[in-house]
C-alpha cells in the first residue's frame, strides 16, 4: 500500500446521479405485475440503497413474492430503469470539473456502487464520467452489497491505497456504514447537487488554486 497516495471513491445513485426515484420508480413497475409494490415510507427507511436482490430478497421473506420471480423482475426492472436514465441522464459541470480537478493534483478517483454494472457503465457514461474512473466497483464484483464494506475494501485494494488515505462521498446510511467499516473518511452529502469543489476545500486546499 502506497504511503502517500490519496483516493476519492463516490457513490453513484444519489451522489454523481440522481437515480434513487429511477430505481424506486421501475422496481415497483416491475412489481405490480405481479401484484406487488415497496410504498414510499418503506423506500424511505428501509429500501433506499440495497440492492435489488436485497430488495427482492425481503419481499419474499416478509410479503411472500415468490423467489421464482427475482430473476424475471430484476430484467424488466434494469430495462426500465436504462429507459428512464436514458431521456434524464446528463453530464453535470460541477461533477466534471470536480473530477477532473481531483485527477489533476494527483487524487486516484472511483465509484463503488451497489447497482449492477451494465446499469452502472451507462449511468456514468451518459454522465460523461466513467472515462476518469481509476476504479470501479459494482454489486457483481463484490459477495456483499453495502452496509457491507467489501466494495470500498476492493476500490482500495486495486488502487493500492490505505483506508487513512481514502475519501468516500456518500449520501446514505448503507453506504456511510460500509465506509466507516472499510475505514475510510467519509464525506456526506445530501443529493447531487451537494458534489463540487467545495466539499474537498478543507481535505484538499490545493484543490482550489
Amino acid at each position: 500500500m502506497s504511503k502517500n497516495r490519496r483516493a476519492v471513491l463516490f457513490d453513484m445513485d444519489g451522489v454523481l446521479i440522481d437515480a434513487r426515484e429511477w430505481h424506486y420508480d421501475s422496481l415497483n413497475e416491475a412489481l405490480e405485475i405481479f401484484g406487488f409494490s415497496i410504498s414510499r415510507e418503506d423506500h424511505v427507511e428501509r429500501f433506499n440503497g440495497m440492492t435489488t436482490r436485497s430488495k427482492l430478497e425481503v419481499l419474499s421473506k416478509e410479503y411472500g413474492l415468490p423467489e421464482n420471480l427475482h430473476s424475471l423482475i430484476s430484467d424488466v426492472k434494469q430495462d426500465r430503469t436504462l429507459r428512464i436514465a436514458a431521456a434524464n441522464c446528463f453530464p453535470d459541470a460541477q461533477h466534471l470539473i470536480l473530477i477532473s480537478r481531483l485527477r489533476e493534483i494527483g487524487i486516484s478517483v472511483g465509484v463503488v456502487t451497489n447497482s449492477i454494472r451494465r446499469t452502472t457503465e451507462f449511468m456514468l457514461n451518459y454522465a460523461g464520467i466513467l472515462d476518469y474512473l481509476d476504479v470501479l466497483i459494482t454489486n457483481e464484483d463484490v459477495s456483499l452489497g453495502k452496509p457491507s464494506p467489501e466494495g470500498y475494501t476492493m476500490a482500495m485494494d486495486k488502487l493500492h491505497i490505505l483506508p487513512e488515505h481514502t475519501w468516500v462521498v456518500e449520501d446514505g446510511e448503507y453506504g456511510i456504514q460500509a465506509a466507516e467499516l472499510a475505514g475510510a473518511h467519509v464525506i456526506r452529502v445530501s443529493s447531487p447537487a451537494d458534489v463540487n469543489l467545495q466539499i474537498f476545500e478543507k481535505v484538499f486546499p490545493e484543490i482550489m488554486t
